[in-house]
C-alpha cells in the first residue's frame, strides 16, 4: 500500500487507540498509584515489545541508541507517569483534549531546536492552541471545583515531551525500523520500572483477594498492550512515512474518542469546554495547514 494511504490509516487507528486510553488510566487507578500505574505499564508493554522485537535490536547501530534512549525518556518513560498523575485530579476527557497540543508544541520545538522555518501561520496556530487550552483550564476549574486543574501542567509537560521525540524520531532514527526503536526504548526502562514498581509497595496489594485491583490491572494490561506496545510501532512508523508535524496530528482526533469515553463515564463536558476545544482544534488545523503549504 502507498505510504500516503497508509499513514491515513495509521493516523486514525492510532486516534481510537490512544484516545481510549485515558479512560483505561483513569480505571487503573481505581485500584492502583500513580506510580504502580506507570511502572506496570511500562513492565507489560516492555514483555510484549521485547517478545515480538528482540531480534531487531541487532539492526540498531551504536550512534542510534543514544537516540534510542533518549527517545524512550521523553516518549515513554516519563510521561507514562505524568499522566497517571494528572487524572488523579482532572477528568480523563480533559486529559485528552490538552494532550491535542502535541502538533503546536511540535512546531514551536521544531523552530527553536531543530532548524525548521518560522511560519506565520504555524505561529497564529500556536496562539490559538495556547488561547483555547488556557480557557479549558480556567472553564474546568470553575466547574469543577473540586479538582485540581494544576494538574493540567503535567499534561502540558508530557505534551512537550511528546513533541520533542516525534522531532527526535525524524531526525535522528529515521533509518531504524519501527519495531526496533520500541523495543529498544524499553531496554532503557526495564530496570527503573521494577525499581519503582518495588519501591511504590505494590508487592505488598491483595492482589489475589482484592477485585478492583485486579480490574485496574486488567485495565493496565489493555493499555499496556494496545495503548503502548502496539501504538508506539504503528507511530514510529508513522513518524517515518510522514512527517512529525502530520504524526502528531494524531491528537486532532483523539479528543473526540475522550470525551465520548468520558461522558459514557458519567464525566460532565460543557458546552464552553466543547468551544475552548474547538479553539484548540482550529489552532491545530491551521498550524497544520501552514506546514503543508510550506511544503
Amino acid at each position: 500500500m502507498p505510504n500516503n494511504s497508509l499513514k491515513w490509516i495509521y493516523l486514525v487507528v492510532l486516534s481510537i487507540i490512544w484516545g481510549s486510553s485515558f479512560i483505561l488510566i483513569k480505571k487503573g487507578l481505581l485500584g492502583l498509584e500513580p506510580l504502580q500505574l506507570g511502572a506496570l505499564r511500562i513492565l507489560f508493554s516492555a514483555f510484549v515489545l521485547l517478545l515480538f522485537g528482540w531480534k531487531s535490536l541487532k539492526s540498531i547501530n551504536k550512534l542510534a541508541w543514544k537516540w534510542i534512549g533518549v527517545s524512550a525518556l521523553l516518549g515513554t518513560g516519563i510521561p507514562v507517569f505524568l499522566f497517571a498523575f494528572a487524572e488523579t485530579e482532572i477528568d480523563s476527557a480533559v486529559v485528552g483534549i490538552l494532550n491535542s497540543s502535541v502538533p503546536l508544541l511540535a512546531f514551536v520545538f521544531g523552530i527553536l531546536l531543530f532548524g525548521a522555518k518560522f511560519i506565520k501561520q504555524q505561529f497564529i496556530g500556536v496562539l490559538l492552541g495556547l488561547i483555547g487550552a488556557g480557557a479549558l483550564i480556567y472553564i474546568g476549574a470553575q466547574i469543577n471545583e473540586e479538582q485540581n486543574y494544576w494538574y493540567a501542567s503535567l499534561v502540558i509537560i508530557a505534551s512537550s515531551l511528546y513533541a520533542l521525540n516525534v522531532n527526535i524520531i525524524k531526525r535522528h532514527l529515521q533509518d531504524v525500523s519501527a519495531l526496533a526503536i520500541a523495543a529498544g526504548n524499553f531496554v532503557f526502562l526495564i530496570i527503573p520500572a521494577l525499581i519503582i514498581l518495588f519501591y511504590s509497595d505494590f508487592f505488598e496489594l491483595p492482589l489475589s483477594t482484592d477485585t478492583t485491583i485486579q480490574q485496574s490491572t486488567g485495565y493496565i494490561v489493555l493499555l499496556s498492550i494496545f495503548g503502548t506496545a502496539i501504538a508506539k510501532v504503528m507511530f514510529n512508523k508513522l513518524v517515518q512515512i510522514s512527517n512529525p508535524v502530520f504524526a502528531s496530528s494524531v491528537t486532532y482526533l483523539m479528543p473526540i474518542i475522550s470525551v465520548t469515553w468520558g461522558l459514557l463515564d458519567g464525566e460532565a463536558f460543557t458546552s464552553l469546554q466543547v468551544i475552548a476545544t474547538l479553539i484548540i482544534l482550529t489552532g491545530v488545523y491551521i498550524g497544520n495547514t501552514g506546514k503543508r503549504k510550506n511544503k
